[in-house]
């Protein structure tokens, strides 16, 4: 069985609710996963718009939630997620607005796709401190064993 990621907020390619945008509550979306690989030892989560600023011409990749070390027996994480409610041995990474934890999307032009991705590796990584994404996804090269990904859009109204 495949990876699996999914929510119960939106369907794949399906638009993100505003209660998780900048217009609504900016909550973070539930999450859940199955097919979790045999000899997976911890999961990452990276949530990011690659069509930022403006999806007619876009410019860079805009990260949204950034988390590590997630164990392989967690299947999923709770709408609106707190620090403290994360899975044991959950660390949080830097999103783009230079802080931890989830900020939801708020495109300043356009309809925007917003990916989930969730990885599966064969290691826990080290505590690499608030990493960036480009961080983090350095430290996972060469350890990922699978990959899943839930796309959602949004446009502000």
């Amino acid at each position: 069985m495949a990876l699996k990621l999914s929510s119960s907020a939106f369907v794949h390619s399906g638009e993100i609710p505003r209660r998780y945008t900048c217009q609504g509550e900016d909550l973070s979306v539930p999450l859940t996963w199955s097919g979790v690989p045999a000899g997976t030892k911890s999961l990452v989560l990276i949530v990011d718009d690659p069509d930022a600023p403006d999806p007619k011409a876009p410019r860079m990749t805009w990260v949204h939630w950034v988390l590590y070390n997630i164990p392989p027996s967690a299947t999923g994480l709770a709408e609106a997620v707190k620090p403290n409610e994360l899975p044991a041995g959950t660390l949080d990474g830097l999103n783009d607005w230079k802080r931890a934890g989830y900020g939801g999307p708020c495109p300043p032009i356009g309809r925007h796709r917003y990916f989930h991705k969730l990885y599966a590796l064969d290691a826990v990584l080290p505590d690499l401190r608030k990493p960036n994404k480009a961080a983090l996804e350095q430290a996972m090269r060469g350890h990922v064993l699978e990959k899943a990904e839930l796309i959602g859009t949004y446009q502000k109204t």
